[in-house]
C-alpha cells in the first residue's frame, strides 16, 4: 500500500498518486519470530493447495476473443524480490509466488477457464507490461485513482484499509487524532499513511491536545521490534502486512482501521486491465462468483484479510482525486 511520490519512467509517473499502492516494505518474516500456533498455522510452502474452481461457461464467454484463444491468463504482480506478505511473497523455496494476490489469480483464472500465468516483476514494469499487454492483469494491491483511470480499468476484490498495530495488553481504540495525540507513532517516510497522519497531529493541535511525535524505521522488521519493546506505541501501516504479524505475534493487536484514501473515499483495490481491452467485465463477474460460491471469503480468511472484504466488485468505482483537483 506504499506511495512513491515520484517515479522515474514516464508509464510509473502516471500514477503516482496519494494512495495504496505499490506494495509496502518487506514486513518481518516469520521467520523472524512467528509466535506459537499463530506463525505455524500459516502454509508458508511452495504447495499451496489453492482455490480454482470449475469453468463458468457464462462467465467465460465475457473474456475477449484474443484472450480466449491463448488460453492463458498472464498475471502480473509487482512483488519482486521476497515480496510483502501476506499479499504477494516468496515461498520457504525462495522462488514460488504466495499469498492472497496469487490465490485471487488462480481462482479468477479457473473461473475464466484460462490457465494462470503468474509473473512476478517490480512495480514500475507491471504497469510497463500492461501499457504493452504483455500482461493482461495487474494484481499487486493496486489502488483505485482517478488518474489511473485514464489509462486502466478496474475491478474491485478488496478495500483499502490501513491499521494502527499497538501491543494487545494496551487496550487502545484508535477512532480519530485525539487518540494518538501525544502518542510516538511510526509510520513509513513517504507513504500515504505518513500524509494521514501528519494531518491527524495538526488536527490534535487545532483540539489544544499535544501533537503526534512521529517516528521512522528503516524496516518494518525494526518498527515491530521498537514497538515490542515501548519504544514506539503505535505503527501505522498498510492493514494487510499489519494483520500478517498480528497472526504471527499474540501480543500485538489491530486497534483501529482508516480508509487508505482519507476520511472523504473509501479506498479499493482492484485487478487492474488495459484501459478498454473488453476483459474488465469478465474479472468483475469472476469476483462476483468467487463471493457468491463462499470461496472469495475463505481466500482472504487464509491470509487474515477479512477486514478488507467487498460485498460486490464495482467497474471503475470513484477512485482517489488527482493531487491537487
Amino acid at each position: 500500500m506504499r506511495t512513491k511520490l515520484a517515479f522515474v519512467l514516464f508509464a510509473a509517473a502516471a500514477l503516482s498518486l496519494t494512495g495504496c499502492a505499490a506494495p509496502d516494505e518487506k514486513p518481518a518474516a516469520a521467520a523472524a519470530g512467528p509466535s506459537g500456533a499463530a506463525g505455524s498455522a500459516l502454509n508458508l510452502g511452495p504447495e499451496q493447495n489453492r482455490i480454482v474452481p470449475a469453468k463458468d461457461e457464462t462467465i467465460a464467454a465475457l473474456v475477449p476473443a484474443d484472450i480466449r484463444a491463448t488460453g492463458k491468463l498472464t498475471i502480473g504482480v509487482g512483488a519482486a524480490g521476497s515480496g510483502s506478505p501476506p499479499l504477494a511473497f516468496t515461498a520457504t523455496d525462495n522462488k514460488t509466488l504466495i499469498g492472497n494476490e496469487p490465490d485471487v489469480g488462480y481462482a479468477v483464472a479457473g473461473l475464466l477457464g484460462l490457465e494462470p500465468v503468474i509473473e512476478n516483476t517490480s512495480w514500475e514494469n507491471l504497469f510497463i507490461g500492461l501499457d504493452s499487454s504483455k500482461y493482461n492483469v495487474g494484481l499487486s494491491n493496486i489502488t483505485v485513482t482517478e488518474e489511473r483511470k485514464q489509462r486502466y480499468d478496474f475491478a474491485t476484490y478488496r478495500l483499502d484499509n490501513l491499521a494502527f498495530v499497538a501491543k494487545k495488553e494496551s487496550g487502545w481504540k484508535v477512532t480519530g487524532p485525539a487518540d494518538v495525540a501525544g502518542k510516538k507513532v511510526a509510520v513509513s517516510s513517504g507513504t500515504n499513511q505518513e500524509k494521514i497522519l501528519v494531518e491527524w497531529s495538526k488536527e490534535a493541535e487545532k483540539q489544544g491536545l499535544k501533537p503526534v511525535d512521529i517516528k521512522y524505521y528503516q524496516t518494518n522488521q525494526a518498527t515491530y521490534l521498537a514497538l515490542g519493546s515501548g519504544q514506539i506505541d503505535l505503527y501505522l501501516g498498510p492493514n494487510p502486512s499489519a494483520a500478517y504479524q498480528v497472526s504471527l505475534n499474540d501480543k500485538l493487536a489491530i486497534v483501529g482501521t482508516y480508509s487508505g484514501a482519507g476520511a472523504s473515499l473509501q479506498g479499493k483495490i482492484a485487478l487492474t486491465t488495459q484501459k478498454g481491452n473488453g476483459l474488465v467485465k469478465a474479472l468483475g463477474a469472476a469476483v462476483d462468483k468467487l463471493i457468491a460460491t463462499g470461496d472469495y471469503t475463505r481466500i482472504l480468511q487464509r491470509w487474515s484479510l477479512t477486514g478488507e472484504a467487498v460485498e460486490k466488485s464495482e467497474i471503475n468505482p470513484p477512485g482517489l482525486p488527482i493531487e491537487g483537483k
